[in-house]
């Protein structure tokens, strides 16, 4: 029976639009019982089939207005489910709040200043690498989550809070990962995609869904990328905000691209909807601040990416100059990623002497940056060219770097 009360109980809650938490909730004001004997993870584990609802059945089938009948009928054989976020929270939640908070009390002034602090994070990850953030991003973070779980709070500033957990763990994962720490920093992003489906923000979720996804994608994960990022488009559905759809889009486009040119079509078909996504981006439209980066130049990056990927050299190359004569001379590490793809493209248009030149750069740019993305990008780049070492300006260049 497990495993078809599960799958109702899931399909009935996402019919209302509901967080596990919020079933949480209505189960227990449906059973009328004081605090919050079910929270949830009882509810994931019910929806895994890990656990079964037994006594809490009919309050569930109330809750959520539907018969119990309807909560135990057998499933159709069907395609397989479309994977979700829930699939990807922590085992064990580290935001549980302390059965005994002893902190003080914490109001929408300290959520206003800790999201100050979480913007200006954001900002100087745009002049600075992860080497240079991740003491700083995680310091923060661990005081957010402390502050989360130990001070008293109404149960608006608790969400504020969740909220602003999510935003944190999102960039701090993004910092984390930047520097090379991808184990620490999936269990940052997973704390992010916790906290913010606790605050019911699936904007924010998926959001911070795709960032691990797009990570998933770099580092030899690829279908779990593929996965993850499916499910942050599915999860945030036809309502999320355009800039947030595009983005969404783009990390599945990536996550097509990176397992192969057998995966070209859906990859450029991706491509596509997120710049029919953006274009639908207009002031009427709010889009949260976070994604105050995404436009219509950040996925032309993308496309070039993707077609240098793919071997697709005629195409990029147009499109990475015309970015980089626009670019931001200040963000030196997206100067040198930028840069780097086009090398790659370069040598993959025939022309060598071009690339070892734009190598030559991203090299230089690299040097003083504590990235862990540029440093494998120098290695991506020295390894295209060993192709055309007899190239006397390409045979210098891994001379000087010892790449021969």
């Amino acid at each position: 029976m497990g495993n078809n009360v599960g799958a109702n109980i899931r399909r009935e809650r996402e019919r209302q639009g509901w967080s596990q938490a919020r079933l949480a909730r209505e189960v227990c004001r449906a059973a009328g019982v004081i605090g919050e004997p079910v929270g949830r993870q009882e509810v994931s584990r019910w929806e895994t089939g890990k656990r079964t609802p037994r006594e809490w059945l009919p309050s569930l089938a109330a809750a959520l207005g539907v018969p119990v009948a309807t909560l135990r009928e057998p499933q159709e054989p069907a395609q397989p489910p479309l994977p979700t976020l829930a699939d990807f929270l922590p085992e064990s939640d580290p935001l549980s709040p302390l059965q005994s908070r002893t902190g003080r009390r914490i109001g929408m002034s300290t959520v206003e200043d800790l999201q100050q602090r979480v913007h200006g994070l954001r900002l100087a990850d745009d002049v600075l690498a992860g080497g240079d953030l991740i003491r700083p991003a995680l310091r923060e973070l661990r005081s957010a989550v402390k502050l989360y779980r130990e001070g008293t709070h109404t149960s608006e500033v608790a969400r504020q809070l969740l909220r602003q957990i999510g935003e944190l763990a999102q960039i701090a994962g993004w910092i984390t990962s930047d520097a090379g720490q991808y184990g620490e920093a999936e269990q940052i992003y997973r704390l992010g995609i916790s906290a913010a489906r606790q605050a019911e923000d699936h904007t924010l979720a998926g959001n911070i869904a795709g960032s691990l996804a797009y990570q998933y994608s770099n580092i030899g994960r690829e279908t779990e990328g593929l996965t993850l990022a499916q499910a942050a488009l599915h999860d945030a559905g036809n309502d999320a905000p355009p800039k947030a759809r595009a983005l969404y889009l783009d990390r599945v486009a990536w996550a097509y691209t990176k397992l192969g040119k057998t995966h070209a079509r859906p990859a450029m078909r991706a491509l596509g909807e997120a710049s029919e996504a953006l274009s639908e981006d207009s002031e009427g439209t709010e889009s949260p601040a976070y994604l105050y980066w995404v436009d219509h130049g950040e996925l032309k990056v993308m496309d070039s990416r993707v077609y240098t990927e793919l071997q697709r050299p005629l195409r990029a190359v147009p499109i990475l100059r015309e970015v980089l004569s626009e670019y931001d001379a200040t963000h030196t590490r997206e100067m040198a990623l930028y840069l780097s793809w086009l090398a790659v493209a370069l040598a993959d248009g025939g022309e060598p002497e071009e690339s070892a030149a734009v190598a030559e750069r991203v090299i230089t740019l690299s040097s003083d940056i504590q990235s862990e993305r540029t440093a494998a990008r120098v290695r991506v780049i020295l390894g295209k060219l060993r192709e055309f070492a007899d190239v006397p300006e390409v045979a210098a260049l891994l001379a000087e770097h010892n790449a021969g």
